[in-house]
């Protein structure tokens, strides 16, 4: 695999993962009764959309096609059982679950970031939006570790 399909499929799979985490987000906020817990995540799906707008357009960039879906189907109707399957707390069921996305995609960042095959440019625009994918990923851990009564 050359450089430019080994960049490609790198961000594809930020592309993927964002979008999974994206489709959660927006999920999560049309389910969760607190008010304020819903805004956030809607505001982080935003960032998640953003993230995959970016990636989408650096992967066009460099000659790839951008990939148009989440991970696999099957990974959202897990989450989705899991959830449901969460019993007393459903707010914090969301949390622990979203804060798990957030540290797959703060990884799978890392990741590309180290791979020495990831093109200069692709580099560039993955440590560019890093700060918004750590930001998160602080943002749901924190609140994880503050429901934990």
């Amino acid at each position: 695999m050359n450089t430019e399909s080994k960049t490609a499929h790198n961000l594809n799979d930020l592309i993927e993962i964002a979008r999974d985490g994206q489709e959660f987000y927006t999920e999560a906020a049309g389910k969760v009764e607190d008010a304020e817990l819903a805004a956030l995540f809607t505001r982080i799906a935003g960032v998640k959309n953003e993230i995959v707008r970016s990636l989408s357009a650096t992967v066009v960039a460099a000659g790839g096609k951008p990939a148009d879906h989440g991970t696999f189907v099957g990974s959202m109707q897990q989450f989705y059982g899991k959830v449901r399957a969460t019993l007393g707390d459903k707010q914090y069921g969301y949390v622990a679950e979203l804060e798990e996305s957030e540290d797959r995609l703060l990884k799978a960042f890392k990741d590309t970031l180290t791979d020495a095959d990831t093109s200069p440019a692709a580099r560039q625009e993955v440590q560019r939006l890093l700060p918004q994918v750590q930001e998160c990923h602080a943002v749901m851990r924190d609140r994880k570790h503050a429901m934990k009564h």
